[in-house]
């Protein structure tokens, strides 16, 4: 997910925000939200994500890596993750999907989306640990998952620092786990359980 920033309260009497009603939207997208917009709809509905498990395939298509992102939060921790950000407004799965992939893994990633992706699992996050194995303290989230296979060089860009490719028994295990941020070790696993990869 995003770089995690408080959201305002409006409750505070001291912050008038009627002054960001007036926001120019972005000209390429104008139903992209400002930050302040973003941080109000944040707490009044559940955003909806993709989240993308990159893997390299041999050639009969069994799995061989799982691809896991090494990103620094902004306290300076080294946390690991997966391709992962929102659907916009008007914009198709697919399609949301193509453009998370190639804004962590860049655009020589190559990835085989089928022309109707289906996702192997519907990851809930809440901002209240223990409604669900995943956490998202920012907001009630809800995520499409994917497995993509990627055929292409992976040169992570964004706030990604590097791709590291696992074997997925080594993706599947408690130390890989416990570095992953907001419980998506458990959403690698039910990825591999999905394809038969665990025993």
């Amino acid at each position: 997910m995003a770089v995690r920033t408080p959201d305002p309260d409006p409750n505070d009497e001291g912050d008038d925000l009627s002054q960001f009603n007036e926001l120019p939207s972005d000209a390429n997208n104008p139903a992209w939200l400002s930050e302040v917009e973003l941080a109000e709809a944040r707490r009044r509905m559940p955003m909806l994500y993709v989240e993308a498990i990159p893997v390299r395939t041999d050639g009969t298509g069994q799995v061989t890596e799982v691809g896991i992102l090494l990103r620094s939060t902004p306290l300076g921790e080294m946390t690991r993750t997966i391709v992962s950000g929102r659907v916009r407004f008007g914009e198709t799965i697919r399609d949301a999907l193509f453009r998370h992939i190639e804004n962590d893994l860049g655009p020589m990633a190559f990835p085989l989306l089928p022309p109707q992706p289906l996702p192997f699992t519907v990851a809930e996050y809440f901002p209240m640990p223990g409604l669900s194995a995943y956490h998202d303290e920012r907001q009630h989230a809800v995520s499409l998952a994917f497995v993509v296979p990627v055929t292409g060089t992976c040169e992570p860009r964004q706030d990604a620092l590097e791709v590291t490719w696992f074997a997925p028994e080594e993706a599947a295990s408690d130390a890989v786990a416990a570095e992953m941020e907001g419980g998506r070790g458990t959403l690698i696993r039910t990825a591999l359980a999905t394809l038969g990869l665990l025993r």
